[in-house]
């Protein structure tokens, strides 16, 4: 559905002058910052583990042909590297990163000025990354680290089903200019 709206045209993909028709995959639409930003447009979303977008459109919106909505509204260019793992392939990532995924990855401390306490329990916006030897300074280690990336990439927000139609209008329009 997704690709289905774009120009499409003739290339000589092999450089022997047979011509194909393909989708001009060149066309970029990106959601209006103004309507990004819109809270009251989105409901906001944690990803259980295995879940893919297909699935969370097929639960949301009823149907997994609109995985595009939710990564366009996201700005998720990359399902591979900026939607959340399954823990089965989190693992595998961990042991294929690092030779140690328990060692230390950073230090860091408490902020002494500005948000000094969390918002809540995946809340690290008031921790700073120090030097080792920085008074109070507390190891993070590699899965730590990697592991609030992950339950980062979880939170995501759904278009409100109110305003689907006219979402799927206006990228429709966008794309044929």
């Amino acid at each position: 559905m997704y690709f289905n709206k774009f120009e499409k045209g003739f290339y000589d993909l092999n450089g022997d002058g047979n011509q194909k028709l393909v989708t001009d995959l060149m066309t970029r639409v990106k959601v209006r910052s103004k309507v990004a930003d819109e809270v009251s447009l989105y409901d906001s979303y944690d990803v259980p583990s295995g879940e893919r977008p297909e699935d969370t459109a097929f639960k949301h919106f009823g149907s997994a042909q609109l995985h595009w909505v939710i990564l366009m509204t996201n700005n998720i260019t990359d399902v591979y590297y900026d939607w959340p793992m399954s823990e089965q392939t989190f693992e595998t990532f961990l042991k294929d990163k690092y030779t140690n995924p328990g060692a230390i990855h950073h230090y860091e401390v408490t902020k002494s000025s500005g948000k000094t306490t969390a918002s809540g329990p995946d809340d690290y916006s008031y921790l700073i990354e120090v030097n080792s030897d920085a008074t109070g300074a507390q190891s993070v280690s590699n899965r730590e680290y990697e592991q609030r990336l992950q339950d980062e990439k979880r939170k995501i927000k759904l278009l409100n089903e109110s305003y689907l139609s006219s979402f799927i209008e206006e990228f429709n329009t966008l794309v044929r200019k």
